[in-house]
């Protein structure tokens, strides 16, 4: 390492007394370039990353064989001198459903909140951050690239910048193929209830991805999109789990929170971006190129400056792309 990681905790008051008793102290790493001390002369950009579903925060230092991890190869970007001095931020909102799509929400917590109003000021309580919006940019992948495209839309005063590799987008093609699919996997494996998927994963071990991964994601997804208003903690799901039979009312709760449907509402708030930047691979096994060709086809109808990069590739393997995308933000935010 030639910068410095930063392995801090935040004491957070927003999700204290969350609905699923998760953790309130959470951990936040922070990364300094080489020379960049906590008495820097100067303020800095600061970007925010943002992970996919199931995503923990020590998940930025592992290994794939034979590669850099995320964070030696942000290091190295840094050490390179390939981009501008910036102090780059990555957060936790793990949940027990595998993550919170970075929204609020009655069934997990506020999870946007404390993105927005914790993290960023303990940060620039503590760092050379310059401390406005117009230096601050938010980056993530998949769920992740979620949160990056709609919490600059509904929290401009927060951010002004963003970058999404194959985000969570035009719903209907990423995740109508999964709604059967989760209905055969709990009339199979659990009794055609997810009060018995959850009674069996509670003792699961260990938890075989192949068997849990799909029916925990779509609830992951639904607590986030739908939840349920007369029980905190649970989520209303968009299909009947008996057949798999969409149900529209909730379905149109889930395609409000559609990056592609919110943009038109949001519209100025995506004009005043100083970049927005999206990539997917042309091989994405949920379509989330076409999620971000989607999105990127109505930030051009809003007259919304972008750049959209599909490469060969798929939703996996995306790492070495991510230190490019924060030095597109960095040149963007930097003074």
């Amino acid at each position: 390492m030639h910068g410095t990681l930063d392995r801090l905790v935040v004491e957070s008051e927003l999700l204290a007394d969350n609905p699923l008793g998760d953790p309130a102290r959470r951990p936040l790493y922070v990364y300094r370039p080489p020379g960049v001390e906590l008495d820097h002369p100067r303020a800095l950009p600061v970007v925010y990353v943002i992970q996919g579903y199931t995503g923990q925060l020590d998940m930025w230092l592992s290994r794939t064989p034979l590669q850099p991890t995320m964070v030696e190869r942000l290091d190295a970007m840094f050490a390179a001198g390939e981009c501008p001095d910036a102090v780059v931020v990555f957060v936790d909102c793990w949940t027990s459903y595998g993550g919170s799509q970075f929204l609020n929400s009655i069934a997990l917590g506020r999870y946007q909140d404390y993105l927005c109003d914790e993290v960023v000021p303990f940060v620039e309580d503590r760092y050379p951050a310059i401390a406005d919006r117009e230096s601050r940019g938010l980056t993530g992948k998949s769920s992740g690239g979620y949160g990056a495209m709609v919490v600059p839309q509904v929290r401009p005063d927060v951010f002004s910048a963003l970058a999404s590799h194959a985000g969570d987008a035009l719903f209907e093609a990423c995740y109508l193929p999964d709604f059967p699919r989760t209905a055969r996997a709990l009339r199979d494996r659990f009794d055609g209830a997810y009060e018995v998927f959850f009674e069996q994963l509670a003792t699961a071990d260990p938890v075989d991805w192949e068997t849990w991964g799909k029916p925990l994601e779509m609830y992951g997804y639904a607590a986030a999109y739908s939840p349920d208003p007369s029980s905190p903690g649970k989520a209303l799901l968009p299909f009947d789990v008996a057949t798999g039979r969409l149900l529209d009312d909730v379905w149109a709760q889930w395609l409000d929170k559609d990056p592609v449907r919110m943009a038109p509402a949001h519209a100025d708030a995506l004009r005043s971006m100083r970049r927005i930047y999206l990539d997917a691979g042309r091989g994405d096994e949920y379509y989330l190129d076409l999620g971000a060709q989607a999105f990127a086809a109505e930030l051009e109808a809003l007259g919304v400056a972008h750049t959209l990069e599909l490469f060969d590739g798929k939703h996996g393997g995306l790492v070495y792309r991510y230190p490019g995308a924060i030095r597109e933000l960095v040149l963007a935010l930097r003074r």
